[in-house]
């Protein structure tokens, strides 16, 4: 299975901007520049693009854990915040913290833990990223 997206920039870097485009179109020319990874533009960046990916298939693969031990979630919500800082003058990705909240039926605090850790490792964007990932968990009734 292959999956594509592409970029166009025009310009230098602070004041140029591009567009970013993803092959099912959910980003069509979707704008970003150096004011939106940056400052506080109007637009996407790549790093927004990667916490909500990594969001997305932790949360997917999460459900897909819950199932094979036999729990199905009522509702999973995750909030990844992506941390990019300076590491020797290059702007590194160095982290990522996912924040997940879940109501699953009959599914104790501790097992809940336990199957949201093995979704972490074994989710593939998880593994795809070299930052230090974080996971913090809540268990709703």
């Amino acid at each position: 299975m292959k999956r594509t997206a592409s970029a166009v920039w025009h310009g230098d870097l602070k004041k140029g901007q591009g567009t970013v485009s993803t092959q099912s179109n959910v980003l069509n020319k979707t704008q970003y520049s150096f004011s939106t990874r940056f400052e506080n533009g109007i637009g996407t960046n790549p790093e927004e693009l990667i916490a909500a990916a990594h969001a997305g298939c932790f949360t997917m693969a999460l459900s897909a854990f819950l199932g094979g031990a036999g729990f199905t979630a009522e509702e999973l919500s995750t909030e990844a915040t992506l941390t990019l800082e300076q590491v020797d003058g290059n702007w590194t990705i160095t982290a990522v913290h996912l924040d997940l909240t879940g109501r699953v039926p009959g599914l104790d605090a501790a097992k809940f833990d336990e199957i949201a850790d093995q979704a972490k490792a074994g989710c593939p964007v998880s593994r795809v990223l070299k930052a230090d990932i974080t996971l913090t968990k809540k268990l709703e009734s």
